[in-house]
């Protein structure tokens, strides 16, 4: 092992970049859809030897000397978003006459972009570097804070954040109640980074016994939570409601054809609406359609919402993504959102909320008078744009359920939760159809299924091409639709009024986290220089 990191240490020039391009790359292996967490032991191993060989001339300047650490840790942070994000391109070939061109803006520049958050973690990190165990705390502190901030900056984008290849089974996701995707980030790091003191030895005793007690922690908490912790109490069985997730599959190209498609589109999610339960069970109480199911504007076809009352049961309700358009006054254009419908037996539309957080550059265009003048537009085709709407409406159903909507990547922002304690359970509609048969929907996925464990509420998910699921507060799916299957389930959604484990204060002890990290480093930064001296 000391042999090992030794050659790590001291290899430079181009074998040097490519090593930490390949490091970051590995560790996508501990993402869905392949979830082998120890591949992160090998990544961080490698990007620890790495700073430690990150040297600059010592007559450089403070900013020089931080140089080569965050050229290694952007080398790092590119090697894993490429690795992990390569697949935002097939987006770009639903169209490819209008945006292949920005294939390798998608491919490479949103990785590059990306990595600088990587490096500065590096950087940072190198600032308290020290012998043995203090650099692997600073490493886990500064990559806590620069994922925090990847979670925030420039409306934020903190998808695949490292703390996610620690939680690939509900055995391993339950700590994320306590402390949330960013606190187990961090001490993932701190985990995963371990095993680099193994080959300097120094500090490696109590540094690779601590890591193996954080994670057998992790681990045990799981196992409590699942097998030893009380269920949530359940409500009668007569209350309890049955969720039909229609996923019906459409070919996302087909959405930007004619009248006739879009019509064949509405009839086939009618037609899995109205199909009787599988072996002869309750008909739904709710019936949920994914992301802009209803590829036309409902307020402005008073046919459809006919033909949705015809296929609904009195009693039963139907909850769709539409978009909805909203008229600002003679001259000026009129304004569109991404919505969820809530519609009656009778359809009418008894609730809506429109999405908060939008795509960029795919639901909307940022600086968009100066970058039209490039010919740089929307991925989705809508005049103008979508518009985000100012606050999140809770969803109200005549029976008295509480819907917390997320539309589309809003859910894997743990910051856009805010009044979620008056929900009964989240609801998550979404089509990623545009990323095809690859990694993406699967990524997608797990990190709702970890919001629904860090919230301690069940998850109502409905996808277009999936993966759909209904997933209790633990994580665990009672019932889903694979990727790529048309079809419909009905499943009881169990759970719902509140889960029986406590609410954690998760950013008070992210932060809390972070402290005690930096502390280490720093001491440990001090006695290394007191040593020096």
């Amino acid at each position: 092992m000391e042999r090992l990191a030794d050659r790590v240490i001291l290899v430079w020039g181009f074998k040097r970049a490519l090593l930490a391009i390949l490091a970051g790359a590995i560790g996508v292996i501990a993402l869905p859809p392949i979830g082998f967490f120890a591949a992160m032991f090998i990544s961080f191993t490698l990007l620890v030897w790495l700073i430690d060989g990150a040297a600059a001339s010592p007559e450089a300047s403070f900013i020089g000397r931080l140089w080569p650490a965050f050229l290694t840790g952007w080398l790092f942070g590119f090697g894993y978003f490429v690795a992990g994000l390569w697949w935002l391109g097939h987006a770009l070939l639903i169209d490819s006459d209008a945006f292949a061109w920005a294939l390798p803006l998608a491919i490479l520049g949103l990785p590059a972009v990306l990595a600088i958050f990587y490096g500065l973690a590096a950087a940072t990190a190198r600032i308290f570097w020290s012998e043995g165990l203090g650099r692997i705390a600073a490493l886990a502190a500064s990559f806590g804070l620069f994922e925090w901030l990847r979670s925030v900056v420039f409306t934020g984008f903190p998808w695949n954040a490292i703390g996610y290849g620690m939680m690939p089974v509900p055995l391993m996701m339950q700590s994320v109640h306590i402390l949330g995707v960013m606190g187990i980030t961090a001490l993932s790091v701190f985990v995963f980074a371990a095993p680099a003191l193994l080959g300097t030895r120094q500090g490696a005793k109590i540094g690779v016994t601590l890591a193996t007690l954080l994670f057998a922690a992790h681990v045990g908490y799981g196992a409590y939570v699942l097998y030893y912790l009380p269920k949530p109490e359940a409500a009668p069985a007569d209350k309890q409601p049955v969720v039909r997730l229609v996923q019906p599959m459409i070919d996302q190209a087909a959405k930007l054809d004619s009248d006739a498609d879009r019509s064949a589109i509405f009839e086939k999610h009618l037609k899995l609406s109205a199909e009787a339960p599988k072996d002869g069970g309750k008909k739904p109480d709710i019936i949920v359609w994914p992301e802009t199911s209803i590829p036309f504007i409902l307020t402005d076809n008073q046919d459809a919402l006919t033909r949705i009352a015809d296929t609904l049961d009195d009693n039963q309700i139907l909850i769709a993504g539409a978009v909805r358009v909203e008229e600002t006054g003679p001259g000026n254009a009129p304004r569109y959102y991404n919505s969820i419908y809530v519609i009656d037996g009778r359809g009418q539309i008894i609730a809506a909320s429109d999405k908060v957080h939008l795509v960029p550059f795919g639901e909307y265009v940022p600086f968009e008078n100066f970058l039209d003048d490039f010919g740089i537009q929307n991925v989705v085709e809508m005049p103008g744009g979508f518009t985000a709407a100012a606050s999140r409406e809770m969803l109200n159903l005549p029976s008295g359920l509480s819907l917390y909507p997320l539309i589309c990547y809003e859910i894997i922002f743990p910051g856009e939760m805010a009044g979620i304690n008056q929900a009964n359970a989240i609801l998550n509609i979404t089509n990623d159809a545009w990323f095809g048969s690859t990694p993406g929907p699967y990524q997608h996925f797990q990190q709702a299924r970890i919001r629904a464990v860090e919230t301690g509420l069940p998850l109502i998910r409905d996808a277009n091409s999936g993966i759909s699921a209904l997933v209790n507060s633990r994580g665990e799916i009672i019932s889903g639709l694979s990727l790529n299957e048309s079809g419909f389930i009905d499943a009881t959604l169990e759970g719902f009024e509140a889960d029986s484990t406590p609410v954690y204060p998760r950013q008070t002890y992210f932060w809390l986290t972070e402290t005690l990290l930096f502390m280490i480093a720093l001491i440990s930064r001090m006695g290394f220089i007191f040593k020096q001296n």
